[in-house]
């Protein structure tokens, strides 16, 4: 637990929890306050958040849009080893938090700050990931996590909204809800609600990237992506950048209900919680590099790499991003990657997501060798009575 600090830099999302956690870090410590918060693709998210951190008592708001680097540093790395946690989850929030606090640290130095602070909860996988991160990149920044200090009582959802309502303008006052949200635009999670138990079914109206399956159109959609050494370049023959291709993809599939996961996952913490998951286009691009994979992989590489992006995705489930195993690992998967150029056609059908076909340059499938027909394709002759065995009655 921090003691003294002059400077905090704060991962801000605007949000409840930092709401109440930045007058509240101002006031216990009392310190200067920035407010920093990452554009991931949020959607509308960060409107007015501006406003909410100056008004709560932020001496400076940051805002750093980090598109671009998410998917090119981090999502495509991810993508390549095919790592997916408890074999459902693709990490959409895993992922996200290494590069959020990455930028913090560097926010950090610019201000001169001697604090990082962030409103992950003692009981979340998100304190690991943001702590092991400040640690791994300036251990000499002081760690102020409001969850796990004593001092800090605003422990229940009332008590934080009466907080934020009493410390800051109604302008900044966070709204009420009932699901727990976290989004960029490779997912978004839900917790909280009818998803603390785990037999109550979870019900539409908390979906925001997709459509109900039984709402999804009834005629299914074809998309096909291309792929260079393991690495989206393209859709259905055109080339765009990262961010177009899941921006794309994400309305393609949510529109058809594609990428809904409702998980009970092993928390790094020790405990099980249960989330709702949408992908779309993460969905896709899985489904599509793994067809390539099929064909364009031997045997043995295809069964080791399993084990290996199983490793990988529990690195970043515990936001061991800049650990030496994964940096070893990535290593390991370039090399991996290196045959899977070519595309694969996918269909979206009602929350379906298979791929239908895939072609490379560098495929191991060769058609005369995996069919069945094993000699010419001619009618054999008709036995006659002089042609049968003697032995035969």
């Amino acid at each position: 637990m921090a003691t003294e600090v002059k400077r905090v830099v704060l991962a801000y999302s605007g949000g409840l929890d930092t709401s109440v956690i930045l007058p509240w870090i101002k006031e216990t410590y009392g310190c200067e306050v920035i407010a920093f918060a990452a554009e991931l693709g949020q959607g509308d998210e960060l409107k007015d958040v501006r406003k909410k951190a100056l008004n709560s008592g932020a001496s400076e708001y940051v805002v750093r849009d980090l598109r671009k680097e998410f998917v090119e540093e981090f999502l495509w790395p991810m993508l390549r080893s095919g790592a997916v946690y408890e074999g459902k989850y693709l990490l959409g929030t895993s992922i996200a938090r290494p590069l959020i606090a990455k930028e913090q640290v560097k926010v950090a130095h610019e201000f001169g700050a001697d604090a990082v602070a962030h409103g992950a909860t003692g009981k979340g996988n998100d304190q690991v990931r943001f702590e092991l991160t400040y640690a791994a990149l300036d251990p000499s920044l002081k760690i102020i996590a409001p969850w796990k200090d004593p001092r800090f009582e605003l422990r229940s959802r009332e008590a934080a909204v009466a907080y934020a309502e009493a410390a800051a303008s109604p302008s900044s006052s966070p709204r009420r809800r009932s699901i727990r949200a976290t989004r960029n635009f490779w997912h978004i999670s839900h917790e909280g609600a009818e998803l603390e138990g785990t037999w109550a079914e979870p019900k539409d109206r908390m979906l925001v990237l997709t459509s109900p399956i039984e709402k999804a159109p009834n005629k299914p959609a074809y998309v096909e992506v291309d792929f260079k050494e393991g690495t989206p370049i393209g859709l259905d023959g055109k080339r765009m950048d990262g961010v177009e291709i899941i921006t794309r993809l994400n309305a393609l599939g949510g529109k058809h209900g594609v990428g809904q996961v409702d998980l009970v996952e092993n928390r790094l913490v020790g405990m099980k919680s249960r989330g709702v998951y949408e992908t779309p286009g993460g969905t896709i691009l899985y489904e599509a590099r793994r067809a390539l994979e099929g064909i364009c992989l031997d045997r043995d590489t295809l069964h080791y790499k399993e084990i290996v992006a199983h490793r990988y995705a529990e690195l970043v489930y515990y936001g061991q991003w800049y650990s030496p195993l994964r940096l070893a690992l990535d290593a390991f998967f370039n090399q991996v990657n290196k045959p899977l150029t070519g595309t694969a056609r996918i269909k979206l059908y009602k929350g379906n997501c298979r791929a239908v076909g895939t072609k490379s340059p560098r495929s191991l499938f060769v058609p005369a060798l995996a069919s069945f027909t094993m000699g010419p394709s001619t009618t054999p002759p008709t036995p006659t009575a002089s042609s049968a065995c003697s032995a035969c009655p």
